[in-house]
């Protein structure tokens, strides 16, 4: 009877086992933690571009470590390209992903990660590209194509909208153009051009006479300011004249960002001047950049966000050549879906 109750007992352990199986590969919510915190961190150490974001996890090893109790993975993992620039230091997980009518840009990371109660970067690579004409044009044929960004309607437009941006803010400081990130075009009812761009704020009043700005140097200290900006210029072809004369329409939204060293050093300010009020305002030379950003002007939208070197590389490449995953469960489920079929998502 002894005997028997031994073999019932292992069976319903066996059994009790494959019933309950640890998950492995890219279903281990271990190995779901590490690519998600390794993006984070990779996102960190960029300096330019826009903040990828985790589409879904390809392959997965790991390696226990004995000796430290930890674990080695390697991990490749599909990404997303999303709307938040570097510089505002948001997590991946706040910022949308680019639409099929944003020129999505995709990609992959080969990351090294270490894990014990926490997630250590060793190193990645990752190779990014845009989505091309062509496929975005076959799930949306009327969808906004590529634009050199040389193009001479791209830099009448970012001008257009930058000038609109600065009359419209009420912000204390004129901001200038640091960098021209995207452009598109669309005929609408019109030529269309749509563009990213990147500005500056500058030492100069935002009441500095239109014959000075050439002259207006980028604020050089840790509390200036930079923005995002998303503008457009459409050209009516002799449509609603009567509302706009000129046959042409510019628009402009911007966010803009505070680093995380102003913030920082905001606070230490607003803790020292408890005790030390006049002190204080005397020596926050700096305090104006905080306090003109809160603009009450309707007719252009600014946000305000409160933001904050290499293991790695993010460049852009072609597609490479790659087999079927290795591990079990893997590849996991795509998180977003862009309809684009060729590519799988």
């Amino acid at each position: 009877m002894s005997v028997y109750l031994l073999v019932l007992c292992l069976l319903l352990l066996q059994q009790e086992g494959r019933a309950n199986p640890e998950p492995q590969g890219c279903s281990s919510p271990e190995a779901v933690r590490v690519a998600e915190d390794a993006l984070d961190q990779i996102n960190r150490d960029q300096t330019e571009g826009y903040i990828l974001s985790l589409n879904r996890l390809y392959d997965v090893t790991h390696t226990p470590e004995k000796d430290t109790g930890g674990s080695l993975y390697s991990l490749t993992i599909d990404v997303l390209e999303t709307k938040c620039p570097i510089f505002s230091r948001k997590s991946w997980k706040q910022c949308e992903v680019r639409s099929i009518g944003d020129l999505p840009v995709y990609g992959e990371c080969e990351i090294s990660a270490y894990i014990d109660s926490n997630v250590t970067l060793r190193s990645y690579t990752c190779a990014l590209r845009e989505v091309s004409a062509a496929e975005v044009h076959s799930v949306c044929p009327d969808c906004p194509t590529s634009n050199n960004l040389s193009d001479p309607s791209v830099r009448e437009t970012v001008n257009l909208a930058l000038e609109k941006f600065n009359k419209d803010n009420g912000l204390a400081k004129y901001f200038s153009l640091e960098k021209i990130t995207r452009a598109s075009f669309q005929w609408v009812v019109g030529p269309s051009t749509f563009v990213e761009f990147i500005i500056a704020e500058t030492e100069c009043s935002n009441e500095t006479d239109a014959r000075d700005l050439s002259n207006c140097s980028p604020m050089d200290c840790h509390f200036a300011h930079r923005g995002l900006c998303e503008g457009s210029y459409m050209q009516m072809m002799g449509l609603r004249l009567e509302v706009h004369p000129n046959g042409k329409i510019v628009q402009v939204k911007c966010e803009i960002f505070e680093p995380e060293a102003a913030v920082v050093e905001e606070q230490a300010h607003d803790e020292a001047a408890r005790g030390h009020t006049e002190h204080h305002h005397s020596t926050h030379k700096h305090l104006h950049t905080h306090e003109h950003l809160h603009s009450d002007t309707p007719s252009t939208d600014v946000t305000v966000s409160k933001s904050k070197t290499s293991l790695g590389s993010v460049r852009n490449l072609p597609p490479p050549v790659r087999g079927s995953p290795a591990a079990s469960s893997c590849p996991g489920s795509h998180r977003h879906h862009l309809g684009i079929r060729s590519l799988g998502f």
